[in-house]
């Protein structure tokens, strides 16, 4: 029997195969057309219920099965569940494609949207109309018949490039070791980062050590090694990925994808991917994005060239660096730092066993939201370092079930995220309670020390564990609007919110105490980790820009007079880069977010979510950080409507007006 298709609660991950997903999909995909079918023949008049309400419920089977299999595609993936992937991703985005294309359902959809001005509907509701209907018409529905057939050509080859592009950095990433048998080569290295390497060196039964393009191999490389040359050659390594003109070469990806996305808005009658993305986000154009970028370059570039000049000077003084390269800003920066503020991550590091901060997580979730977490062991998980919770309200009801995955292996991509294996909604008067999940890539525990995080580890974690209270506390009734279902743009407030309770000494006391000594993180540390926060925030603020600038270079023109991947890029950059040009480095070949990701025309939401953050948690500041009054709001207004109303009125409702840039400006030392 395939576990996929008997009706399943929890993920039976133990007793999947391969060859259980194609058979699976093959068949939720002809259930959810029967149902598709259902609402299209249905003989009465279209209504809300029986159209858009049903519309919104149907394929619930196909998408437990899709949150499965991709989420095993991130996180333990191998050739097999790859190559399912490059079947499927077509054959989806074709399903997609007929329900979007569906004319008899359109007809229906739109029968009900006319009427939306004299039918009684709910915000929610409201809502869920305009989206639904919107699904539509930005997907072709009102295309000629030529039109929608290259509508769906285009869609079917974008999901295979996207699909190719990602595993060409996943391929690049696992190829590339740097193997050092020389003690003087790891010099600098701190201790426990010496004894991860030699770990992995002895895991391939090498000698000596072995570092990798893997986050926690690559940044205390390029952080603290003194090997000038072995810095540079692990940087070019990392910034040329699926950029060598081979097989694995990203190029023509790039071109492609951006082309065809061009295309596609041409088709539905928009200028360029951008107007068609942004329409649907608080931003609303790429014209408002523009400027919103070019406002924070503005006020961001004259403190990066004095950060940079610093930087120089320093590195200068100190080893007789004539030209400040790219391979030297991590090292460098991680010196004076020292200097300045006496702060170095070694430091810190005892205070942030991992399993201390995600007590820690947890216990700041309770003040704020009354939540209870309680490890569990009867949940079925995909691989041994997985961590499984049971979570309850202070009635004790279930709110949510959590997945916890936080260390690198082979068969898992970098980076941080957070993802569903089940949406929360209300259904027949039972509220389905949802399934999160958060994946991490921290340090494993070697023989002779737990795994500590250094503090940029610990506002990752609390930053996935935000968009994690975000889907795990949605109260909304329909799937289709739940959790992180919300405009991409206002996505990252959960998450970005609460890393500010970091770097709070109210919050800290809760969990960094020293794994060894048990003793709290002394207030001077953290005076340090505030006064830190806001170190080398103008060249952070300008490298962000730079990403947020070259997405709409791809995405708010005309690509397709484009031919150079990297000479466009350059041009982009001239405004700013502060590091001479690395000729053999390629940011778009390995740019995922923009490429394989969602964030397409959507990269300056950080940005753009920062504002709104720190403006929320100024809120935060001047009520007390673990005041109910406000935490009840955001857990109101914010966390539990997922994407149930217009996010500028839910932040309104939340804060009483709309966010201000000052905030901002204020806590990145920029004004």
């Amino acid at each position: 029997m395939n576990p996929l298709l008997s009706p399943f609660d929890t993920a039976p991950f133990s007793e999947l195969k391969n060859e259980h997903f194609m058979p699976a999909f093959t068949q939720a995909i002809a259930d959810a057309r029967a149902e598709i079918d259902a609402i299209t023949h249905n003989t009465e008049a279209p209504t809300f219920e029986n159209t858009i309400a049903a519309l919104d419920f149907s394929g619930k089977q196909l998408d437990r099965v899709s949150s499965v299999f991709f989420n095993l595609n991130s996180a333990e993936t191998n050739e097999e569940i790859q190559k399912i992937a490059q079947e499927i991703s077509p054959v989806l985005s074709e399903f997609g494609n007929d329900i979007t294309l569906n004319e008899a359902l359109f007809k229906r959809v739109k029968a009900v949207y006319d009427q939306k001005e004299s039918l009684t509907l709910s915000t929610e509701e409201q809502t869920l109309l305009d989206k639904k209907y919107k699904s539509f018409s930005r997907n072709g529905a009102n295309l000629s018949e030529d039109k929608k057939k290259r509508l769906r050509e285009i869609d079917a080859e974008a999901s295979k490039l996207k699909l190719n592009f990602g595993e060409n950095i996943l391929a690049e990433t696992n190829k590339f070791q740097m193997h050092l048998t020389n003690e003087t080569d790891v010099d600098g290295l701190p201790e426990g980062e010496k004894e991860a390497a030699a770990q992995m060196a002895k895991a391939k039964d090498l000698e000596g050590w072995l570092i990798t393009l893997d986050y926690p191999s690559y940044i205390p490389f390029m952080k603290y090694a003194k090997n000038r040359a072995l810095r540079k050659k692990l940087s070019t390594a990392f910034g040329s990925k699926a950029f060598h003109n081979d097989a694995l070469d990203n190029q023509e990806n790039v071109l492609k994808i951006a082309k065809l996305r061009h295309e596609r808005a041409n088709l539905l009658g928009y200028k360029t991917h951008a107007h068609f993305v942004l329409e649907e986000r608080m931003a609303q154009t790429p014209e408002k994005v523009q400027e919103f970028l070019n406002e924070l370059l503005e006020k961001a570039k004259p403190a990066a060239e004095r950060e940079f000049k610093e930087l120089e000077d320093f590195a200068k003084e100190l080893d007789g660096i004539d030209q400040l390269e790219k391979w030297d800003g991590a090292y460098y920066s991680e010196k004076l730092k020292q200097k300045l503020f006496n702060l170095d991550d070694e430091k810190l590091k005892p205070y942030f066993k991992l399993e201390n901060v995600i007590a820690g997580v947890f216990k700041v979730a309770e003040k704020l939201y009354d939540l209870q977490f309680e490890e569990v062991f009867d949940i079925d998980k995909y691989h041994e370092d997985v961590k499984t919770y049971r979570i309850y309200d202070e009635d004790r009801k279930l709110v949510s079930i959590f997945y916890a995955d936080f260390h690198p292996r082979a068969g898992k991509r970098g980076g941080a995220w957070m993802t569903s294996f089940k949406s929360q909604y209300v259904e027949n008067g039972e509220n389905v309670r949802p399934h999160i999940s958060n994946v991490c890539n921290f340090t494993k525990p070697t023989a002779s020390k737990p795994s500590l995080l250094t503090f940029n580890e610990v506002t990752t974690l609390f930053h996935e564990f935000g968009h994690g209270l975000h889907g795990m506390l949605a109260n909304t009734i329909y799937p289709g609007l739940s959790g992180t279902s919300v405009y991409w743009d206002f996505v990252e407030l959960p998450s970005q919110v609460l890393e500010n309770w970091c770097y709070e000494k109210e919050a800290l006391a809760l969990f960094a105490t020293h794994y060894e000594t048990g003793e709290v993180i002394p207030m001077e540390l953290v005076e340090k980790i505030k006064a830190s926060a806001t170190f080398q925030e103008g060249m952070q603020t300008l490298r962000q820009l730079s990403f947020g600038l070259l997405d709409m270079s791809w995405h708010g023109a005309d690509p397709t007079a484009i031919t150079n991947v990297k000479a466009h890029e350059d041009q982009v950059f001239k405004e700013t880069d502060l590091y001479p040009a690395t000729p053999e480095t390629c940011m778009s070949t390995s740019f995922a977010h923009i490429f394989q990701g969602g964030y397409s025309s959507g990269y300056y939401s950080y940005k753009w979510a920062e504002v709104l953050d720190a403006d929320a948690f100024a809120y935060f500041k001047e009520k007390g950080i673990f005041n109910k009054e406000v935490a009840t709001k955001f857990k109101e207004h914010v966390l539990s409507k997922g994407g149930t109303e217009n996010p500028m009125e839910l932040y309104k409702k939340f804060r009483g007006a709309a966010p201000k840039i000052e905030p901002l400006l204020e806590r990145a030392g920029l004004l």
